[in-house]
């Protein structure tokens, strides 16, 4: 959501759209943020929120702006999805080990 309140700030001219734009979508993925915190540990939701916006505000550059992306962007960005697997099936492990 952080992604698409920067994506806006570049689409608009009037500056009261863009701030509005910037403080709806900051709004929203607060509220995600606090959603994904009553299911998942405050590690698994600061991790995914992270990993969720370092991707989409790169591919968003990438598609949207013509910005370059070298092949570590991309090596990074494997990493971080593999952690992120990582956490969430650890944590899948630790909920049937324990019922």
């Amino acid at each position: 959501m952080v992604a698409l309140a920067a994506i806006s700030a570049k689409f608009f001219s009037s500056q009261v759209i863009k701030y509005g734009f910037v403080i709806l979508f900051n709004v929203t993925m607060w509220g995600c943020y606090v959603n994904s915190l009553k299911s998942l540990s405050s590690l698994q939701a600061t991790v995914t929120n992270f990993a969720t916006n370092f991707l989409t505000s790169g591919l968003a550059g990438f598609f949207l702006f013509d910005e370059s992306l070298r092949y570590q962007w991309f090596a990074g960005a494997l990493f971080i999805v593999i952690g992120v697997l990582i956490l969430s099936k650890s944590s899948i492990e630790k909920k049937t080990r324990v019922d």
